[in-house]
């Protein structure tokens, strides 16, 4: 039996969802600032239903994604207000998320890795002191994942590296280049390498390869269909996204208990796993006789 670390879940779909509003492009930020305290519920939703780990909700606060907006100026006040929202969730350690530049799945809009680090960097310096581990999201290509692995460096906590593969081949990021060419920037600079933000279906392959990196590895999906031409517009939205109508929890966990059977040692979910997912999930590796930490 092997110990099982277990990330929280989707928490911007969540806060849609409970928040009942329209999404906006600026997404969990917008109902982060329109909701007081809701994000801190989430946190601790996950957390008590068996998460580990709460991730920050500062995954699209990027100066560019607040371009054109009234909150513009705020960059700093709202990576602030997102950790101390996480630091009420009662998880054991805080993972300081940090998104894409410019959008997901965009690797045509993601700068050269001169470019892209020091921007990343400056939110690692700022977010890093209030966490425990740096988790670098929906990396979908080499140039993102070499960009935001220098510029996390400057926060000088673990840094964790999630990509995110093509739904229908998990051998190869969504840029089209294969899995395995992260693998060098990862073993130099990761602490820990996953897949998130992807099909459910598209995990085991693309574990396989990470598993040749010699660090722990895992994985987080989601929920969503696939990734529409519609989501990859500039500034979309998630209206632009289809939830699966077999995305349970009791489906969810039989996946992700797969992956622990492949050597996963870090699991959890993207967008739209609940509560109620992380629930099954750790209720599972329970059972199973795995130690949660």
């Amino acid at each position: 039996m092997s110990d099982i670390t277990l990330l929280d879940g989707g928490m911007g779909q969540e806060l849609i969802h409970r928040a009942g509003d329209r999404p906006t492009p600026l997404w969990s930020t917008q109902v982060m600032l329109e909701h007081p305290g809701l994000v801190s519920e989430v946190h601790r939703d996950f957390t008590q239903a068996g998460a580990t780990i709460a991730t920050t909700n500062t995954y699209a606060i990027h100066r560019d994604r607040l371009v054109d907006t009234d909150v513009a100026d705020r960059f700093a006040d709202l990576l602030t207000m997102a950790i101390a929202e996480a630091r009420t969730s009662g998880a054991a350690r805080i993972a300081g998320a940090i998104g894409p530049i410019a959008a997901s799945y965009r690797p045509d809009l993601h700068p050269d890795a001169d470019t892209g680090a020091p921007i990343y960097a400056e939110i690692a310096q700022m977010i890093a002191p209030a966490c425990d581990m740096l988790l670098c999201e929906t990396v979908v290509s080499v140039t993102h994942a070499e960009s935001v692995l220098r510029g996390a460096a400057a926060g000088d906590k673990p840094v964790w590296l999630a990509v995110s593969v093509d739904d229908r081949d998990g051998t190869k990021l969504r840029s089209g280049e294969p899995l395995s060419a992260i693998l060098p920037y990862a073993q130099a600079g990761a602490a820990a390498v996953l897949v998130n933000c992807s099909a459910p279906e598209a995990i085991l392959p693309a574990l396989e390869i990470l598993a040749q990196a010699d660090i722990p590895y895992g994985a987080y999906a989601n929920g969503f269909e696939q990734i529409t031409e519609g989501f990859l517009e500039a500034k979309p939205t998630v209206d632009a996204l289809t939830v699966r109508n077999d995305f349970t929890p009791d489906a969810y966990a039989d996946h992700a208990m797969a992956w622990v059977d492949q050597g996963a040692t870090i699991i959890g979910g993207c967008c739209e796993v609940s509560p109620a997912h992380i629930a099954e999930i750790a209720r599972r590796l329970k059972a199973a006789g795995h130690t949660i930490v």
